[in-house]
């Protein structure tokens, strides 16, 4: 422990975002300069507080089992070199889980226990962000190649995790991708305002120098089939994401301003990086109303706003679960309460208990209001409460709500891969599929989930797939495809 009072005498602190008038009239970060930057001042005693326990549960919270109070010591000592190979060890991708994760490991931590956690997550986007400014990111390319090919499909944390290790463990990997460009939702589902895309760049940059070759703009499953892929290659990976958005059926569903979260952000993301997007879906002067209280919803908020919306508000259909850990979420388990984020500072209301009965329009068939009722938890069901009905101006609706699986039609189907009773791909403990030869990692087999989950699957497929091409491995063991942390 490099400094055995730091979390007695030095208060936790994090950085201060930029000023809400600034930020919202942009698409840059909210942090000046990005969140590593906005830190160093600040970020050694931060890292000093780490009290280096005996049984550190920050690693039963993190699914990368990152070597935290090794990195949090090291950053205290100024050895920010040996910091970064510790960070780089368990986490191909810090710079990503710094900004995007909603760090379990800090409600794990057990400073935790009666006073602030240590700031985890900002001393990691420090470590890896002052690495970048420094040029001490380097490719690392393979010291000999073993002949054997990969098809990685899918360009989201998994995919590329999975793509980096079996690049550097020797192999010849190409990652297929649908859209444009690399990245998956990290590029086109990640607002500029939480991660600018230049730090998906230049890991791919990375990637490539290292040898990992990237083809997009190709569709797996139709222009290149399931059979042709396996033909063509010794292991398949498929990182394809659950992609399946849920919905809500209610009456006036078919109304025209209604929309899939997944619909409004991509277009947004591309107009943000100087794009041209054909008939946008804009907030611009709209009443806007997002169904879903979680992360994709705070990103709907923080788009409109910045598109110019005369409302937003969010809806949520369980209570407000509080400012305090409930009674049976105890340390360290992940607990489920009231967090404000960037996008909440900014403007908008958050509305609990409520859920919609119908989507009333107007006399074109465009939406125009959401008829809502308060619920109630009744014998662990939600019941409407009688007489609450009323009508929420809305002329934008966009639905948050999750994701029920991947998408099965082509490719898996191609495959013949088997799916378990949740609709995901079914995988064993070495992250092969129900066909010999074909792996499954990050969120096409766990289900919606965490990026820290995707990237440790991705770590842990490529385990597999080194595996089952060479006979043995020397990449880190794989955690077992079902594991549940304490936090989770």
């Amino acid at each position: 422990m490099a400094d055995p009072r730091g979390f007695i005498n030095t208060p936790r602190q994090v950085a201060e975002r930029r000023p809400v008038e600034e930020r919202v009239k942009d698409w840059n970060e909210v942090y000046p300069g990005g969140p590593g930057r906005a830190l160093l001042p600040i970020i050694t005693e931060q890292a000093g507080r780490c009290m280096d326990c005996g049984i550190p549960f920050c690693h039963s919270g993190c699914p990368l089992g990152n070597l935290i109070p090794e990195w949090n010591d090291l950053v205290w000592r100024d050895d920010w070199d040996e910091a970064l190979d510790r960070l780089h060890a368990t986490n191909n991708f810090p710079e990503f889980t710094g900004r995007l994760c909603p760090a379990p490991c800090e409600t794990a931590c057990v400073v935790g226990i009666n006073r602030d956690a240590v700031t985890i997550k900002n001393v990691e986007v420090s470590i890896i962000d002052k690495a970048w400014d420094d040029r001490r990111v380097r490719p690392e390319a393979p010291e000999w190649l073993t002949g054997k090919t990969v098809a990685v499909v899918g360009s989201g944390p998994a995919g590329l995790a999975a793509a980096q290790q079996l690049t550097r463990a020797g192999h010849t990997v190409a990652v297929y991708e649908r859209d444009d460009k690399p990245g998956g939702l990290l590029r086109y589902g990640i607002p500029e305002f939480k991660m600018e895309k230049v730090h998906v760049d230049r890991r791919i940059s990375q990637m490539e120098r290292e040898g990992t070759v990237f083809r997009t703009g190709v569709q797996v499953g139709d222009t290149l089939t399931g059979h042709q892929l396996r033909d063509r290659y010794d292991a398949v990976v498929l990182a394809i994401g659950s992609t399946l958005r849920r919905d809500l059926p209610a009456p006036g569903r078919s109304l025209a301003g209604i929309h899939q979260a997944m619909e409004f952000l991509p277009q947004a993301n591309r107009v943000a990086l100087g794009e041209h997007v054909e008939d946008q879906i804009l907030a611009t002067d709209k009443d806007v109303v997002i169904i879903g209280g979680g992360d994709t919803g705070a990103d709907c908020l923080g788009t409109s706003v910045r598109q110019g919306a005369r409302s937003v508000t969010q809806l949520e259909i369980m209570p407000n679960p509080g400012t305090e850990r409930p009674g049976h979420q105890p340390w360290p388990t992940y607990p489920m309460t009231y967090r404000v984020s960037s996008a909440h500072e900014e403007a908008g209301d958050r509305v609990y208990s409520v859920s919609t009965k119908e989507f009333v329009g107007d006399d074109e068939g465009r939406v125009s209001a959401l008829r809502l009722v308060e619920v109630e938890l009744v014998d662990g069901k939600l019941t409407e409460i009688e007489g609450t009905e009323r009508d929420l101006p809305a002329q934008l609706v966009l639905f948050a709500m999750g994701f029920t699986g991947p998408q099965t039609e082509g490719l898996v189907d191609q495959l013949g891969c088997e799916l378990d009773e949740r609709g995901n791909v079914k995988r064993d403990k070495s992250y092969m599929s129900s066909v010999d030869g074909v792996f499954v990692a990050g969120d096409a087999g766990r289900g919606q989930s965490l990026i820290v989950w995707a990237i440790a699957e991705g770590r842990s497929a490529a385990s597999g797939v080194d595996a089952y091409l060479s006979g043995s491995t020397n990449l880190p063991a794989p955690i077992p495809p079902n594991a549940r942390p304490l936090t989770v």
